[in-house]
């Protein structure tokens, strides 16, 4: 359990919280952001046991640059993971870093409705949501054979 964006608890979930947050952080530190300077990092912790990291990477043609949370995850299934269990992304906010819509969609599309993100700030304090919180219809394209 979280109060106040600090970590309570020594709950097996809260450590992995906590870790998370860690990690997100580190990874922040690698982003390349020269044009809005605003720095974030993520980390996933796929169906394979593994934690992937991304930070952002802007561009000066805009609509090229990438956000910490598809960086992460697209290591994560370029991995050969297809299912994320746990997400934390931070950045230099006074409050939670939250995934902008395009990673919300992306991130839907490897988890559970349930699925834990950690959203911390600067100082690693966080709050956790559900990825249904932060998207509770995304688009979702239905193919033949009960594929998503």
């Amino acid at each position: 359990m979280t109060r106040g964006g600090k970590c309570v608890s020594s709950e097996p979930e809260d450590v992995l919280a906590r870790e998370m947050v860690e990690i997100a952080l580190r990874a922040r530190q690698n982003a390349y952001a020269p044009y809005s300077g605003f720095h974030v990092g993520a980390a996933v912790l796929a169906d394979n046991g593994k934690i992937y990291t991304g930070c952002n990477l802007e561009n000066a043609s805009y609509g090229a640059a990438i956000c910490a949370e598809r960086t992460a995850v697209a290591k994560a299934v370029s991995d050969g993971a297809r299912k994320i269990k746990a997400m934390a992304v931070a950045g230099d906010s006074e409050g939670p870093t939250l995934p902008c819509g395009i990673c919300r969609q992306v991130i839907s599309e490897f988890c559970d409705e349930d699925m834990p993100l950690y959203l911390g700030n600067r100082e690693g304090d966080y709050r956790r949501f559900t990825i249904a919180e932060l998207i509770p219809h995304p688009f979702v394209l239905k193919q033949e054979h009960g594929q998503k």
